[in-house]
C-alpha cells in the first residue's frame, strides 16, 4: 500500500523521492529538447526576419539612390541644354550688328551689280546659318503691337491703320524658340 505524505497532503499517495525525480527528469529532458528545437526554430526565424528587414532596408536605400541619380542626370541634361541654348543666343546676338549692316547695305542703291550680288549672297548665307541654329525673325510690320516681342520707340496718328498696329520697323527682332534674342524696334499707330 502506498505511503501517505505527511505535509498536509493527506489522501494523496506518497511516492518515493526517486520516483518523483525520475518522472520529473523524463519530462524535463523531453521538454528541454523540445524547447531547444523550438528556440532554435525561433532563432532561425528571427535571424531570417532580421535579414529580410535588413535586405528591405538596403533595397530601399538602393532605390532612393537610383532615383536621386536619375534626377541628377535629368537636371544636368537640362542645365547643359539651357547652357548650350544660352551660348548660341549670345553668339547670334554678337552677329546681329553684322546682319544689320548687311541689311542697310542692301537697301542702298548700288551701281556695281557684282558687289550687290556678293552682299546679297552673304546676307542669305547668314540667314541660313541663323535658321539652322533655330533662330527666326519676329514679324512686325502690319502686326498688332505686342510688348513681349516689340519695342515701340515712336507713335504716330494714322487713321488708315488700326490702333496699336506696327507701321514701321527700324530694327528686326529675332527669337530662338520662344526666347526673344532681340526685340523688334518699331513705330506704332495710335
Amino acid at each position: 500500500m502506498p505511503k501517505k505524505k505527511k505535509d498536509g497532503n493527506e489522501g494523496m499517495p506518497e511516492e518515493t523521492l526517486d520516483e518523483i525525480i525520475a518522472e520529473d527528469t523524463d519530462v524535463t529532458i523531453g521538454d528541454t529538447e523540445n524547447d531547444k528545437t523550438y528556440a532554435d526554430n525561433n532563432k532561425e526565424e528571427s535571424k531570417e526576419s532580421a535579414l529580410i528587414a535588413e535586405l528591405n532596408c538596403e533595397r530601399d536605400k538602393y532605390i532612393r539612390l537610383a532615383a536621386e541619380y536619375d534626377n541628377y542626370r535629368k537636371r544636368s541634361q537640362k542645365e547643359r541644354e539651357a547652357l548650350f541654348t544660352e551660348v548660341k543666343a549670345e553668339t547670334i546676338l554678337q552677329l546681329l550688328p553684322v546682319y544689320d549692316n548687311l541689311e542697310r547695305a542692301l537697301k542702298q542703291k548700288c551701281e556695281d551689280e557684282a558687289f550687290y550680288t556678293g552682299v546679297k549672297m552673304t546676307m542669305n548665307q547668314m540667314l541660313d546659318i541663323f535658321s539652322k541654329m533655330g533662330m527666326t525673325m519676329i514679324p512686325a510690320l502690319g502686326e498688332a503691337f505686342d510688348p513681349e516681342i516689340h519695342n515701340a520707340v515712336m507713335h504716330e496718328e494714322n487713321e488708315n491703320v488700326g490702333e496699336n498696329v506696327v507701321v514701321e520697323e527700324f530694327q528686326k527682332g529675332f527669337k530662338m524658340g520662344e526666347k526673344v534674342i532681340r526685340f523688334s524696334v518699331v513705330k506704332v499707330a495710335n
